[in-house]
C-alpha cells in the first residue's frame, strides 16, 4: 500500500519544469506496483552502468524520486527507470514516487525531456523520440522545438541521422561512433560509402575533421553538376506537404510531369502516412 511522505527540500529541481503541482503528490510505493513506460525512449540500459547504480541505491538510497502516473494495476513510470530497474537490483520494496496525472503526449513528453536533460539517450534514441513525438501527435519540428526548448536546427540535424545505414545507426548506438561522424558520413551518397568509411573511422581512429575532408576529396571528385537555386513554387508545395505529413517530402518536376518521393523512418510511421493519404 502507497504510503504518503513529506515532499523534500528541491524536489521540483528533481523532475522536468512544468510537471507537478504539489507536495501532496509525493509518495513512497511498493516495487511491484510500478511498471515501465510503453512510451520509454531510451532503446538499451547498459548492465554496468545499472549495476554500478545499484550499488550506489543500496548504499544511498535513491536521491531523485520517479515521475509516474496512475494506472489500472499501479503506476506507469514516466521517469526514472534506471532507477527502478536498479531498485530492484538493490533489493529495495519501495521508492520514492511524484504521481501525476499525464495524458500519453505529456507522459511520452516528460520521458524525453527528462532523459535528454540527464543525457542518457544515444543519438539515435533520440532521434527516434522525436520521430516518436512528431508522428504520434501531428508535430512539425518548428513546434515540437518550441516544446522541448531546442533549437529547430537540432531536432532536424538529429533526425537525419535516421538516414544514415542501419549498420551505421547501430555503431552510433553502440557508442563506437559520435554523432558529429554520423553527420559526416550523411554526405556519402549510399549505404555501402556509409559502412566502408564507417569501418576505417573505427580501425583507424579518425577524427570528425578526417571524416570532413576525406568525404569533401571523394566529392570533388564526383562530376560537378551546376547548382540552381530552389524553385519557389515547387518549395511551397514541398513545405505544405511536410506540414501536413509530417515528414521529409521532395517534390521533382520535369516539363510538365514530375515525382512525390515521401520519406518514412519505420513501418508504423508508413502506415500512418498511408492512413492520412488514403482518407
Amino acid at each position: 500500500m502507497a504510503k504518503k511522505k513529506v515532499l523534500g527540500k528541491g524536489i521540483r529541481a528533481l523532475i522536468p519544469e512544468g510537471i507537478g503541482e504539489g507536495e501532496e503528490n509525493f509518495l513512497f510505493v511498493g516495487i511491484e506496483k510500478l511498471h515501465p513506460n510503453r512510451s520509454q525512449p531510451r532503446r538499451a540500459i547498459d548492465p554496468e552502468k545499472l549495476a554500478a547504480l545499484a550499488a550506489s541505491i543500496k548504499e544511498k538510497g535513491i536521491l531523485q524520486p520517479l515521475l509516474v502516473r496512475p494506472a489500472s494495476d499501479g503506476y506507469e513510470i514516466v521517469a526514472g527507470e534506471r532507477r527502478w530497474r536498479a531498485a530492484q537490483k538493490a533489493g529495495l520494496m519501495e521508492v520514492p514516487v511524484v504521481v501525476q496525472d499525464l495524458g500519453e503526449r505529456e507522459s511520452l513528453e516528460a520521458a524525453l525531456v527528462e532523459n535528454l536533460q540527464r543525457e542518457n539517450l544515444n543519438p539515435i534514441e533520440e532521434a527516434l523520440a522525436y520521430v516518436e513525438l512528431m508522428k504520434r501527435w501531428d508535430l512539425t519540428q518548428e513546434t515540437l522545438a518550441a516544446r522541448l526548448g531546442r533549437n529547430r536546427s537540432t531536432i532536424a540535424n538529429t533526425v537525419r541521422l535516421l538516414q544514415l545505414s542501419p549498420k551505421v545507426q547501430q555503431l552510433v548506438s553502440q557508442n563506437s561512433l559520435t554523432a558529429g561522424h554520423a553527420r559526416a558520413l550523411l554526405a556519402l551518397p549510399d549505404f555501402e560509402s556509409q559502412e566502408s568509411l564507417a569501418k576505417e573511422i573505427i580501425e583507424k581512429g579518425l577524427s570528425v575533421r578526417d571524416v570532413e575532408r576525406w568525404v569533401k576529396r571523394s566529392q570533388a571528385r564526383r562530376p560537378v553538376e551546376k547548382e540552381r537555386g530552389p524553385d519557389p513554387f515547387i518549395q511551397d508545395i514541398q513545405d505544405r506537404l511536410e506540414r501536413s505529413l509530417g515528414t521529409r517530402v521532395k517534390v521533382t518536376l520535369k516539363g510538365k510531369k514530375g515525382s512525390i518521393k515521401i520519406s518514412f523512418f519505420d513501418l508504423d510511421e508508413l502506415d500512418g502516412l498511408i492512413k492520412k493519404i488514403c482518407i
